[in-house]
């Protein structure tokens, strides 16, 4: 991307300051490496506690982020694991080579050996002998609303999870602790279904064009002024797809010539953003300042690779909930070094928009900030919504710019006329602009139940990360046999929940994923946190080394307060 228009909207020739003030008149080496080229690997601080914060000075409130420490024992037992598992993986390959065993995978034709192999086979080898052994916990066809509960068509498989075969049965009644439903807003009854149905009625379901041609209604353009007032920010665009609204626009914002400072457990949509735009890419450790002052600080001393030039661009990317981790990003220290650096800074919303702050307004909110001091504001439609799609908010020359020189704005269809009606129905009742009081209802209730559920799965002994305001909830599994049985056991029990392992995950970190929503009643989370006990039981997943906390003076009764 030239020194255009594009440049000038992000960059401005502002001159950048190092920390002691002086401008620099070049900027020096730099390393000729993009770090997304390699696999990630994601190294915690050694320090998992992380409950200190670095500029208190900067926050209006409490700060709280846990991190435990895989126990050894548990560390080595969990290496130990998958060295089996590869072991046996190994042998089952010979056996399907000398066709001992059946083989399910796709190969090579024999006629086709001396030709460049279109299928690598050792990539497959996790997928092959690790990740089929418990495919069944993932992709279960749901035949509801997934809202609090929701019905799983049961299936079967006779070949390890190879194939499945519906049994022509239901499974009702599934509390689902899955989705990031986390306003209640996935229902097929409401004041968002009603006024979806009449835009089905008025418009249709689809476009059929693109917005630049025939798909500009005037009902995306009142969504988009619904979103920047939402937001605080001048003009807003939205997108039909919120993986694309990330992949899709930071191409049009940074090129060759700009530097991308990404945190290391940023999703997969800004990683390939971010490869896409051909910029030089450098990854901070997640939520570490110091790593990303570094950065900061080396980029303007030295520049780019061989040229000397200073930087055209330099852009922060972050998220604001970290949807594996259910950490929170640390905003205010980030907005202080972006002006310090005169760098600018890309914030990712997916799962924080709805969920967090005051008024469900997000990380900007959550943290009382000036939505003026984020240059590009992206978040989804697909959460607290209940809805699809993706939006940026900012100044309007940099919408404006957006509109002329995004792929997804200029070759993706428009968004369905019942999706953007969903999504300003389900918006203005969040805003309170309906006449009533359910979106703040359901804001306070999407709090209590984080609160409430946290802090029950910390009393019974489970290592949860992430922050206390967090409403993604990752509870620690580590060893591989264990996420299997975890999500089959819970699903015996009428509970539908998340697992995740290597490689979404670092290999010794596999979790359970919750995600609580404020459609959730106390009696749901009471059914879940009971079987998660009977689980965690039964497989041993009691690990943490810390005792639980005194209760809050207000909850103790006077035998407790004598006991203590």
């Amino acid at each position: 991307m030239t020194e255009s228009a594009g440049n000038k909207l992000l960059n401005g020739d502002a001159s950048h300051l190092t920390s002691n003030g002086k401008k620099t008149s070049k900027n020096g080496f730099v390393k000729n490496h993009c770090p997304f080229q390699q696999p990630q690997k994601y190294r915690r601080p050694r320090d998992k506690n992380q409950n200190v914060t670095h500029n208190s000075n900067l926050y209006k409130k409490p700060f709280v982020e846990s991190f435990e420490e895989t126990p050894l024992l548990v560390a080595v037992l969990t290496y130990m694991g998958y060295g089996i598992l590869t072991i046996f993986g190994y042998l089952r390959d010979f056996l399907r080579h000398w066709n001992i065993e059946k083989c399910h995978v796709a190969r090579e034709r024999e006629e086709q050996k001396d030709f460049v192999p279109l299928y690598q086979d050792f990539e497959n080898f996790y997928t092959r002998n690790l990740y089929m052994r418990i495919r069944d916990n993932w992709n279960r066809p749901i035949c509801s609303v997934p809202g609090a509960k929701m019905d799983l068509v049961e299936r079967v498989s006779r070949d390890y999870n190879w194939t499945f075969e519906h049994t022509g049965k239901v499974v009702k009644n599934v509390i689902n602790m899955g989705s990031y439903n986390y306003l209640g807003f996935a229902e097929n009854t409401g004041a968002c279904a009603d006024a979806a149905v009449e835009a089905t009625h008025k418009y249709g379901a689809g476009v059929g064009s693109t917005r630049c041609e025939m798909g500009n209604l005037d009902i995306h353009e009142e969504m988009e002024k619904l979103v920047a007032r939402f937001l605080g920010v001048e003009s807003s665009m939205a997108f039909g797809m919120g993986f694309a609204t990330n992949s899709m626009n930071i191409p049009a914002l940074t090129g060759k010539g700009c530097l991308i400072l990404s945190d290391e457990l940023n999703h997969a949509s800004l990683v390939l953003g971010a490869r896409l735009s051909g910029s030089t890419i450098r990854v901070f450790k997640h939520n570490n300042m110091q790593s990303l002052e570094k950065l900061l600080r080396d980029a303007i001393v030295h520049g780019q690779p061989r040229t000397h030039r200073p930087w055209k661009k330099i852009l922060i990317v972050v998220e604001g909930i970290y949807s594996m981790e259910g950490s929170i990003v640390r905003l205010p220290e980030i907005i202080a070094l972006k002006k310090r650096y005169k760098a600018y800074l890309y914030l990712d919303e997916a799962h924080s928009i709805g969920a967090l702050g005051p008024n469900g307004r997000g990380v900007v909110d959550y943290f009382g900030l000036d939505p003026k001091d984020v240059d590009i504001m992206m978040g989804t439609f697909t959460k607290s919504f209940g809805a699809a799609g993706g939006y940026i908010g900012g100044k309007k020359e940099l919408i404006d710019y957006l509109r002329c020189h995004s792929h997804s704005a200029l070759y993706a269809t428009s968004m369905s006329p019942p999706v953007a009606q969903q999504i300003i129905t389900s918006m203005k009742i969040i805003m309170g602009e309906d006449g009533t009081t359910l979106g703040a209802d359901r804001l306070r209730q999407l709090s209590e139940n984080t609160t409430y559920f946290r802090r029950k799965l910390h009393d019974m002994g489970f290592i949860i990360y992430g922050n206390d305001d967090s409403p993604v909830v990752p509870m620690m599994l580590y060893m591989p046999a264990k996420i299997g049985a975890f999500g089959r056991e819970m699903l015996k029990r009428n509970i539908g929940t998340v697992v995740v392992g290597f490689p979404a995950t670092p290999i010794i970190e596999s979790r359970a994923r919750f995600c609580v929503s404020a459609s959730h009643t106390r009696e749901m989370l009471d059914t879940a946190l009971e079987a998660i006990s009977e689980v965690g039981d039964l497989l041993q997943l009691k690990y943490s080394r810390h005792e639980p906390p005194l209760p809050a003076l207000g909850w103790m009764s006077e035998e407790s307060l004598l006991q203590h």
